[in-house]
């Protein structure tokens, strides 16, 4: 689990703007991005070029 302290602190390695828990916890998303980050192991994976696109609503 990570610590709300590091989600404070965590921005999105792309544009630099807010990232949020996914509901399930097994990721970060920009909205801006529209980008996920996945979490693995309970480390988030800050890689743009690991990132999930995410659809667009």
């Amino acid at each position: 689990m990570i610590s709300q302290e590091l989600l404070d602190i965590l921005a999105c390695p792309k544009c630099k703007g807010p990232l949020h828990l996914t509901p399930t916890k097994d990721g970060l998303v920009c909205e801006a991005c529209r980008l996920l980050y996945e979490i693995r192991d309970d480390i988030p994976i800050m890689l743009i070029d690991e990132a999930k696109k995410l659809d667009d609503k």
